[in-house]
């Protein structure tokens, strides 16, 4: 995923900054601590596809 597009996405939940995990490819949100799959090099910003981070 492109580092320009990671400053600037913010989460769709409290529009937070996300954190990129490379091992799992999703972008995580750690105040609301929720993760965002990346399908396909495509962010998907979705809340009812994100899952919870313990």
């Amino acid at each position: 995923m492109d580092k320009f597009l990671i400053n600037i996405i913010a989460c769709p939940i409290c529009t937070g900054r996300l954190v990129h995990s490379k091992k799992n490819s999703e972008l995580i949100c750690q105040k609301d601590r929720v993760a965002f799959p990346i399908k396909k090099n495509i962010l998907v910003l979705m809340e009812e596809k994100s899952r919870k981070v313990i």
